[in-house]
């Protein structure tokens, strides 16, 4: 079985302060005991350089939010793989609901971005998952195959093994409302199945699939308990060093 991954999404949250009181606090709870779980976080990009600079010497890896998919050029804004990867950062969410909503991106600039990430040896976690209108018109397992057969296009099977994905079903994240166990390991085993047709079952046991939306340190071991679900892509509740760390240790159980 894979080590379970647990990542954590900032969001647009955390000043150049508020970076380091959290990475301080979390650094010490980690140092004390640090589970056999991969602990990522990803910060805004005004706080990848001190992140980085503060998690030398730790075992808590560096990720980013977004990325283009170009490596340089005239896109106001954007910030590049090549970027990143100078500050050192080993994951980087790609495919996240909040910027296929309010950025509308498709699921082919999706997968350039995955491709690139993947050119400069960092690893994307993958977003996929369906709207609450979706899950209630019965679209659920369409809506995740279309993402995930589009943004693996042209990936090959080497290539997977570099890549993680997070089921975030839409209508989970920041409502509070969480998929139950039951119904986000019943995509996840979807997801793997469809990996499997798409490449082998071999592959397949060995791609990491998180759960992301709304997890919580009540809710964590209960999903991480789950056969195909091998760990989280944490939001509101990363934020905090207790509440991180405590679903941290979910992961290890």
């Amino acid at each position: 079985m894979q080590k379970k991954l647990v990542a954590g999404n900032w969001k647009m949250y955390k000043d150049k302060s508020e970076t380091f009181e959290l990475i301080s606090q979390l650094k010490e709870k980690l140092n004390s005991f640090f589970p056999d779980v991969d602990v990522a976080i990803c910060p805004p990009f005004t706080s990848i350089e001190l992140a980085g600079e503060l998690l030398k010497n730790s075992k808590i890896q560096l990720g980013a939010q977004n990325m283009h998919s170009e490596v340089e050029g005239a896109f106001t804004g954007e910030v590049s793989a090549k970027m990143l990867k100078s500050f050192g950062v080993k994951f980087v969410i790609l495919g996240h609901s909040e910027r296929r909503t309010y950025f509308k991106e498709t699921d082919e600039f999706i997968n350039q971005k995955i491709k690139r990430a993947i050119e400069f040896d960092i690893k994307p976690i993958f977003c996929l998952g369906e709207t609450l209108e979706e899950r209630e018109s019965g679209k659920t397992f369409q809506v995740v195959e279309n993402q995930l057969t589009k943004g693996l296009s042209g990936i090959s099977r080497i290539d997977l093994e570099k890549i993680v994905i997070a089921y975030e079903p839409v209508w989970a994240i920041g409502t509070g409302k969480t998929a139950t166990p039951e119904q986000a390991q019943e995509v996840h085993s979807f997801l793997r199945k469809k990996i499997s047709e798409l490449y082998d079952s071999e592959i397949a046991m060995r791609v990491r699939i998180l759960y992301g939306g709304s997890v919580k340190p009540e809710n964590a071991r209960d999903l991480f308990k789950q056969p195909d679900i091998d760990g989280g892509l944490i939001g509101g509740a990363c934020l905090k060093a207790d509440s991180f760390y405590q679903i941290i240790l979910a992961a290890q159980d």
